[in-house]
């Protein structure tokens, strides 16, 4: 059996309706919409989310709280994770990726003090912890804090 050789079967297809085709149609003149009214016009007919006229839901109910539009998003580093890391290699945004421990090498790279450092790292990053840069220091490691 091939693509091209394939069919749908019979009664499986109906021919689209065809309105607006003269009276002998049966769905001439004004094409199965009825004498004026909303539904009649063109462009006409209720808008998603109203109902007749009552208060719509997404009025009715309350709302809470905003979106802040200047948050800060970053992209986070635990201390454990680094272990993928050799001791004395610099590490930065785009090695992050590299080594699938970050998605996007455009965001901001906090590092996080959960888990563990055993070597000495430089780490380049936009932010990190004060237990984190602690941490990494103790290891015999740097961190240098790159802005914005």
């Amino acid at each position: 059996m091939d693509l091209n050789s394939l069919s749908p079967l019979p009664g499986s297809r109906k021919k689209p309706k065809r309105v607006g085709r003269g009276e002998g149609s049966g769905w001439g003149k004004t094409a199965g919409r009825g004498h004026k009214g909303q539904k009649a016009r063109s462009g006409g007919g209720v808008g998603p989310g109203f109902e007749g006229g009552q208060m719509p839901l997404q009025r009715r109910l309350p709302k809470r709280g905003f979106t802040n539009i200047f948050k800060k998003t970053y992209a986070l580093v635990n201390l454990g994770s680094l272990k993928a890391f050799e001791a004395g290699s610099v590490i930065d945004a785009r090695a992050l990726t590299a080594a699938g421990l970050i998605r996007k090498e455009t965001l901001p790279v906090k590092l996080l003090a959960k888990g563990v450092i055993d070597r000495p790292l430089t780490v380049k990053v936009q932010a990190a912890s004060e237990k984190a840069a602690a941490l990494v220091r103790e290891a015999g490691g740097r961190v240098e804090i790159n802005a914005l």
